[in-house]
């Protein structure tokens, strides 16, 4: 019976690679895939049939021994307390690529170059001098004798002449101020205490407990009657307070007034022999009060002539330049004139009353005024 047993073949093997188990008569391993060499049969030897494994499978087969191989060792160093360790990635390093610099173009600066404006045709009429024209044109007499070569300042002009006149130089306007009228100055410039009304509270008791008018509080509030509310607000004005006895208390000074603009004679009008007096005149800033008025200055600023000046006080919104300020000589005189408010505040110690300013001057203007005609001397 052993013999026949030899002659089937020999019971299963294992592997002398993996040590897996080996089916009978196979030549190759099914796990690892290496050759397997057949045990030797008594009587006769048998053939091993091949066995073939695909390329896939060998490669899955590989992988996975791979996979489990890093997965034991993994596991083993953490059970024995070997740290991992880290690998580094390489950080690439950037090698700067010189960039090459554009050189600057030069720029050409360009310098601004005023336009000269034109000149101004002036055509000479009877009375014209170069005072007259300088000041009629607002130039000065060197800038006409620069544009006029044949010309000195004692040059004698003819009626029909032409002269080359510069343009006259723009002067700045004033910057617009904001002026508020008498009525709301006055409220601006009025303290107010403002007030929540309580129980039992009268607008009597409330005005006497201020010193305040009751009239004074109904018309700042706008109340048509003396009735008031519980948490009403009123406004108290203190400017309206009543006189106390006692010394007299410093008034609230009232607000100033707008610079007057003034509307004749236009700035640079010429006055001949003929007018015997002149008049100026300007508009109202509004109703003056009892101890306020208009005060004009009137100077002749003409060099060589001594400086004669006129300072008056009106109430009214013109002034007429008395014959006795007319020139005496025969060169055209300039006179400079403005006008401004004030107050009368009190007496000087000569008796004489004194003003204090009551808002911003004028602009000043300028006229001129021919005196006596130039003798001529007979021709024999």
């Amino acid at each position: 019976m052993s013999d026949d047993k030899n002659k089937t073949g020999s019971t299963p093997g294992v592997c002398s690679v993996c040590g897996a188990k080996l089916a009978e008569g196979v030549s190759r391993c099914e796990i690892c895939g290496s050759a397997v060499k057949s045990a030797p049969t008594r009587g006769r030897r048998r053939q091993a049939s091949p066995v073939t494994l695909s390329l896939p499978a060998a490669l899955g087969i590989l992988l996975l021994f791979t996979v489990l191989a890093v997965g034991l060792t993994y596991l083993a160093m953490r059970g024995l307390g070997v740290a991992t360790p880290e690998v580094d990635e390489a950080t690439p390093t950037l090698t700067p690529t010189e960039t090459a610099t554009s050189e600057p173009t030069p720029t050409s600066t360009q310098v601004y170059t005023p336009t000269p404006l034109p000149t101004i045709d002036h055509i000479v009429d009877a009375g014209d001098s170069l005072l007259a024209i300088a000041v009629r044109y607002d130039v000065s007499i060197q800038s006409i004798l620069q544009l006029n070569p044949g010309l000195n300042s004692e040059s004698i002009l003819t009626v029909g002449q032409h002269l080359n006149l510069p343009q006259p130089t723009p002067t700045p306007s004033p910057e617009p101020t904001s002026t508020l009228p008498p009525a709301a100055a006055t409220i601006a410039a009025c303290n107010i205490v403002v007030y929540t009304v309580e129980a039992n509270d009268t607008l009597g008791a409330i005005a006497a407990n201020y010193n305040v008018s009751l009239r004074g509080i109904m018309e700042f509030n706008d109340m048509a009657n003396e009735t008031v509310f519980l948490g009403q607000i009123l406004k108290i004005p203190l400017c309206e307070r009543n006189p106390t006895p006692g010394p007299t208390p410093t008034p609230t000074p009232p607000p100033p007034y707008p610079a007057p603009d003034l509307l004749l004679p236009q700035d640079g009008s010429p006055f001949s022999l003929a007018q015997d007096t002149i008049t100026v005149q300007w508009a109202s800033v509004g109703e003056l009060r009892e101890n306020e008025f208009y005060r004009i200055h009137v100077v002749d600023i003409t060099e060589g002539s001594g400086t004669r000046t006129i300072i008056d006080y009106v109430k009214d919104t013109k002034y007429i330049l008395p014959t006795s300020f007319r020139p005496n000589d025969s060169i055209p005189h300039i006179m400079r004139w403005w006008v401004d408010v004030v107050r009368q505040t009190g007496v000087t110690t000569g008796g004489e009353p004194s003003y204090t300013s009551g808002g911003a001057a004028s602009v000043e203007r300028v006229f001129t005024w021919s005196g006596a005609a130039p003798e001529v001397t007979p021709t024999p």
